[in-house]
């Protein structure tokens, strides 16, 4: 008798076992399925950051946590200018597929320079549920423009929290109204210790307009050549921007105008998603000659490093983004950064 009762109460423990562990997800509904003993509710999802953000597109994924006990009929992104988009908004439906649980979508058509509010949607019997709303900002577009002392203009743009000027600096003047010396002669320029500029290859008709001037970095040093609320970025800013595109192999391809108009093919990687408009004017070497326009853009930074002082490059054959420092008497392009 006793035996027997120890089996009873044996087989009872297990059946209590294998209750508490099919009931102990309610929700278990992984494959998009139902369950007529569970309350159908909406979907669960999550929306990610951003990726590949340019001025006018962005890309989002989506995750299902949930179904809701019931079969997910549609899914996709929706957006909008105001908070809480819904489906009454702008959406890109995206098929379901053999992955129901992972979705990926491009948002296009955007405007520069703009906020916008995104939230990932899926819909079963019991309406539609979204992921967290998501607020990004496109990249800058061109937004104004600004004068310097002797009356060129710029156009500016807007990257990450960064305002910079489209062009090359072409300032001849301080912006006190000064001159800045300009230097022609090979040997002269080789033994610069003080501020001086130049034309490439001397030739202010053909390259002024569409490449600026080469500035050695003795005239940045005077804190005077950008217009009056603007400077020659600092070798810290320039990371801020490296950093905000997401680093040295991918920023330089932001950064270049595409095609052939002002780089050399293959002007590898070139996207210019940013508007920053980046053309390959070459440079001045500290012996006094020029060369690799067409192939190399180079930018001075405000920030010595010994008896040098850094900068920035990139080049027609790849998309990255280069830190370096050398002579102070080289002659390098120039890039404002608003205040």
């Amino acid at each position: 008798m006793l035996k027997r009762s120890f089996w009873v109460i044996t087989l009872v423990l297990i059946g209590a076992l294998l209750l508490t562990q099919t009931g102990c997800n309610p929700d278990d509904d992984t494959n998009n399925g139902t369950d007529p003993t569970t309350t159908v509710k909406v979907p669960v999802l999550t929306t990610s950051t951003p990726s590949n953000v340019t001025t006018t597109s962005a890309t989002f994924s989506g995750k299902i946590t949930s179904y809701g006990n019931a079969t997910v009929t549609a899914r996709g992104i929706c957006w909008d200018t105001i908070k809480e988009p819904t489906i009454t908004a702008n959406i890109i439906p995206i098929a379901i597929t053999s992955d129901t649980v992972h979705f990926t979508g491009n948002i296009t058509g955007l405007t520069a320079n703009k906020t916008y509010y995104v939230r990932t949607y899926a819909t079963n019997s019991a309406g539609t549920g979204y992921g967290k709303e998501v607020i990004f900002s496109t990249q800058g577009g061109t937004i104004g423009n600004v004068t310097d002392i002797e009356g060129n203009v710029y156009h500016t743009i807007i990257i990450g929290t960064q305002v910079w000027m489209v062009e090359n600096l072409k300032t001849t003047k301080y912006n006190d109204g000064t001159d800045i010396p300009k230097v022609a002669d090979s040997i002269a320029w080789s033994t610069l210790t003080t501020p001086g500029y130049c034309w490439y290859k001397n030739d202010s008709i053909t390259y002024k307009d569409t490449y600026g001037a080469l500035y050695n970095w003795y005239s940045i040093n005077t804190g005077k050549l950008c217009p009056t609320g603007w400077h020659v970025p600092t070798d810290a800013e320039w990371s801020i921007l490296n950093t905000y595109l997401k680093g040295d192999s991918i920023t330089g391809g932001k950064l270049k105008e595409i095609g052939a108009t002002h780089w050399k093919t293959p002007n590898k990687g070139a996207t210019n998603e940013t508007g920053y408009t980046a053309l390959a004017a070459g440079a001045r070497n500290f012996n006094g000659a020029f060369a690799l326009i067409g192939e190399y853009s180079y930018w001075w930074a405000n920030t010595e490093n010994s008896t040098n002082a850094y900068y920035r490059y990139i080049s027609y054959l790849g998309s990255n983004f280069n830190r370096n420092n050398n002579s102070k008497n080289l002659g390098f392009s120039v890039r404002c950064i608003k205040d």
